[in-house]
């Protein structure tokens, strides 16, 4: 344990809880501190250190983690001990946006300490499993520093020296994650509970797999600059047919009962395009989404 980095995880929420067991079991010296404190019992029964207030658990430790609610949490629980925060590295997980990212860490910096923010890509029950990944940006000495130590919790994936590029691509990986789970409950939904195991199984997860495979890019393609991930090849996609579809979609939706939010809110943007001669590909809706975004 004397060659292993002191640990200290601030906020023992489900996913705080497994990333101190996580700790714990590879032998690092852990403290930790939780505004309930009731929530360590456990941890501090299987060798945890509970500190008594969050500037008792920064001064105990080389690595200090932060895993809480939000923002807000985070600058209430630092700001009254900025004083405490010189030489140590701080790695905050919680989520957030990339500009209170990058704000948390000016500060942090401010107060000599090395900032790290992370997006955890995984669910507590994945922490220390070869699934789990986590995203870090931020303080590149920091990071080579302590990799190791990350690894414990899952694979770490440097994103670059921005703090708010953890968070950027967080973000975007669960807004894609929600998506696609979306769609999915919709489809098993659609087929109706008594089928909706076996259609999963044999049916969905085969088709989302192949798909996933056909919208990414092989290198030529992207060398070239004829396609971009996500999109699909275009003779492929035309947005025509697309919208038939998804009016059948949404027509056999209403008939089972099955809401139809997910869906609707992309068909009138697709017949707008269709309307409008704009596009003619599944893909030009995205553009037109992102344009609609940046206005």
């Amino acid at each position: 344990m004397a060659d292993k980095p002191t640990v200290t995880i601030i906020g023992l929420g489900s996913m705080g809880q497994a990333l101190a067991s996580a700790y714990l079991e590879a032998g690092h010296r852990t403290t930790v501190w939780n505004r309930t404190p009731a929530k360590a019992d456990d941890l501090v029964a299987r060798g945890a250190t509970r500190a008594a207030t969050v500037s008792d658990a920064v001064w105990a430790s080389d690595l200090v983690v932060l895993c809480v609610l939000d923002y807000a949490a985070v600058d209430e629980l630092l700001a009254p001990n900025a004083d405490v925060l010189k030489d140590r590295v701080v790695v905050n997980l919680t989520n957030g946006r990339p500009d209170q990212a990058r704000r948390t860490g000016e500060w942090a910096t401010a107060q000599g300490a090395e900032y790290l923010d992370g997006g955890i890509m995984a669910i507590p029950s994945m922490i220390g499993t070869p699934e789990a990944f986590i995203l870090y940006s931020g303080s590149r000495t920091a990071f080579e520093r302590y990799e190791a130590a990350l690894r414990v919790l899952a694979e770490p994936k440097f994103v670059g020296t921005d703090a708010g590029l953890a968070a950027l691509n967080d973000l975007a990986l669960l807004s894609g994650m929600y998506g696609t789970l979306a769609g999915a409950r919709h489809a098993t939904a659609l087929v109706g509970p008594e089928r909706a195991a076996e259609f999963t199984t044999s049916l969905l997860i085969p088709w989302l797999q192949a798909m996933a495979n056909i919208l990414a890019p092989s290198s030529a393609e992207r060398e070239a600059g004829d396609r971009e991930a996500g999109d699909l090849p275009s003779e492929e996609s035309p947005l025509d047919m697309q919208a038939a579809g998804l009016a059948n979609i949404i027509e056999a939706s209403r008939s089972a009962g099955v809401g139809v939010d997910l869906l609707t809110h992309l068909l009138t943007p697709m017949r707008d395009i269709i309307a409008a001669g704009e596009g003619d590909v599944l893909t030009d809706l995205v553009e037109v989404i992102g344009k609609e975004i940046r206005s």
